[in-house]
C-alpha cells in the first residue's frame, strides 16, 4: 500500500537529491507541484507531486536544460515528458533485477 503524503526529507531522499533543491523547485514551478502545508507549515507532498519533481528532475539533470526551459517543456509537452521519465524508471528497475541477477549467479 502506497503512502498517500510524503514530506520533504522523503521527497528528496526518493529523488535522491538534497531537500534544498526540492524546496526550490517546488517554489520554481509552483504551477505544477502543489504540496500542502501542515500546521507547523512543512510542505507535505501527494504522489503527484512526487512525479512532476521526478519529470523537472529528468529535464534539469538528465537532458541539462535549464529552469527556463525546462518551464517551457512542462507547459507545452508534459505528457512526452511522463513517458520519458516512467520508462526511464522501468528501465532502471529491470537494470537494478539483472544485477541482482547477476551476484546471484
Amino acid at each position: 500500500m502506497a503512502k498517500m503524503i510524503y514530506t520533504m526529507g522523503e521527497v528528496a531522499g526518493i529523488l535522491g537529491e538534497n531537500v534544498s533543491a526540492v524546496r526550490y523547485w517546488s517554489n520554481y514551478f509552483e504551477r505544477f507541484v502543489k504540496p500542502e502545508r501542515n500546521g507547523k507549515g512543512n510542505r507535505l507532498f501527494h504522489p503527484e507531486d512526487i512525479d512532476v519533481l521526478k519529470q523537472i528532475q529528468y529535464l534539469l539533470k538528465t537532458k541539462g536544460m535549464t529552469l527556463e526551459g525546462a518551464m517551457a517543456v512542462l507547459k507545452e509537452e508534459r505528457r512526452g515528458v511522463e513517458s520519458k521519465v516512467k520508462a526511464l524508471e522501468i528501465l532502471k528497475g529491470i537494470k537494478a533485477d539483472l544485477e541482482a541477477v547477476r551476484k546471484v549467479l
